[in-house]
């Protein structure tokens, strides 16, 4: 997933994360003997290879339209200024053409190219998992079955000093993993899920919160309850796919999140903001074997949380609006402006029109996602099992800060999802 705010407050969380790091003897160097000879240009490895970009969704940084695959140009802000992604053909001048495997390897695992530290808006941290041999399948791909595309790259609009490297360097000392052979005891199929969604997945970088430096606070289950907890991306808050309470993905069952993963939609709700683009790109092209797995090990991810915390459907609202009561605080802007859509009871249209209640992004503590969605309007991704896209209207134009605060604390109190209200200082500093 696209990580445009993430990149790179370099000044202030490079430096904090400790200049007395600069002098520290670790340096990644993908010349150790960890990976292997430069890879086979055999169909299966090219195969397996294209497969695997898919899983690391490769295209949604690096593809842009009415562009070449691959041939980089997304502009991506951040705190200090844009920087734009870069050509990852084969085309010798602009592109990765004169890559070794081991080049290919120290900017995939390591984060280095070109004899500098690159942005962390390249999630290395994560790749870092990547075990050699889908490494070579991966330069096998790229280097003999992506066209080379001879497009320049975009200079970053970065102002100096900001622009120097140097303090990326020491961001990836102090916050990157030492790239090392993934490791994962017990079930095969738990194993794979493990390495998907901690590895070329990457989930966490959009799904994990942030330290002070922009570091993701954590990598795996073993760092502690902050991994897959939820946090803001562009604007937005990636839900929780811990198996927790209502907040959480902890009411999907294997195959409903198997299915949200191949489709972007389920019983419980639909992929919104930039992961349409990762349904789309990426995860719509999981086989099922691997959809399994990832669905699977999300699952064991949590506390399954408590009694008390899951999520129950209560019918109490839906009986109100169907008798005309419409007196709870938002209920008269829900049935004039959502129930068409969304029904009185919360549950929506599956594949059509997402269901409200019980939804976890709805339900989670910031109510950002809510409020965005109502003011921007959505529209849900395109796969090849749902090629049909819906849209929701933006209500920025028909609505106020009051009454969108209103209608998103309607949903968010509803059909048993509990969540706190909202006010419109919420829906104003979002509306900005």
């Amino acid at each position: 997933m696209r990580m445009r705010t993430l990149a790179i407050g370099i000044a202030a969380a490079a430096l904090a994360a400790g200049l007395g790091l600069f002098g520290a003897t670790r340096w990644s160097d993908a010349n150790t003997g960890a990976h292997p000879r430069a890879g086979s240009a055999d169909p299966a490895t090219i195969a397996r290879g294209a497969y695997l970009a898919r899983l690391g969704d490769c295209a949604a940084c690096h593809s842009v339209a009415g562009q070449p695959p691959f041939a980089g140009g997304l502009r991506m802000e951040t705190p200090i200024g844009a920087i734009y992604t870069s050509n990852i053909t084969p085309d010798r001048r602009h592109g990765i053409g004169n890559y070794t495997l081991a080049d290919f390897d120290r900017a995939l695992r390591y984060g280095v190219a070109n004899g500098h530290t690159l942005y962390p808006a390249m999630p290395y941290s994560s790749y870092a998992r990547t075990t050699p041999e889908d490494v070579a399948a991966l330069y096998a791909y790229f280097m003999h079955a992506v066209e080379p595309a001879a497009v320049p790259e975009r200079p970053n609009e970065i102002p100096w000093p900001l622009s120097m490297r140097w303090p990326l360097t020491v961001w990836r000392w102090a916050f990157a993993p030492e790239p090392a052979p993934f490791s994962f005891a017990g079930d095969p199929v738990l194993r794979r899920g493990a390495y998907i969604v901690e590895g070329l997945g990457h989930c966490g970088d959009c799904h994990t919160p942030r330290g002070p430096g922009l570091q993701v606070r954590a990598f795996g289950p073993q760092d502690g309850p902050a991994y897959l907890s939820g946090a803001i991306i562009d604007g937005w808050h990636a839900p929780s796919l811990r198996n927790g309470d209502r907040t959480t993905i902890g009411a999907w069952s294997e195959e409903q999140i198997a299915e949200f993963l191949r489709t972007g939609s389920n019983a419980h709700g639909m992929a919104f903001a930039s992961m349409n683009e990762v349904v789309a790109n990426s995860t719509q092209y999981l086989n099922p074997a691997d959809a399994t797995a990832v669905a699977r090990y999300l699952k064991s991810v949590g506390d399954a949380g408590t009694v008390q915390g899951k999520y129950a459907y209560d019918p109490a609202t839906s009986r109100a609006l169907r008798s005309g009561d419409a007196g709870a605080r938002g209920a008269m802007l829900y049935l004039d402006n959502c129930a068409a859509c969304h029904r009185p009871d919360g549950k929506g249209y599956e594949g059509v029109f997402p269901a409200l209640a019980g939804n976890p992004a709805v339900a989670a503590a910031p109510p950002d996602s809510v409020i965005r969605i109502v003011l921007e309007g959505m529209q849900t991704a395109r796969t090849q099992a749902t090629p049909a896209q819906f849209t929701m209207p933006a209500f920025a134009g028909r609505l106020s800060d009051a009454e969108v605060a209103d209608v998103a604390t309607f949903v968010r109190g509803s059909w048993g999802n509990r969540a706190p209200a909202v006010e419109a200082r919420d829906v104003a500093r979002l509306r900005r």
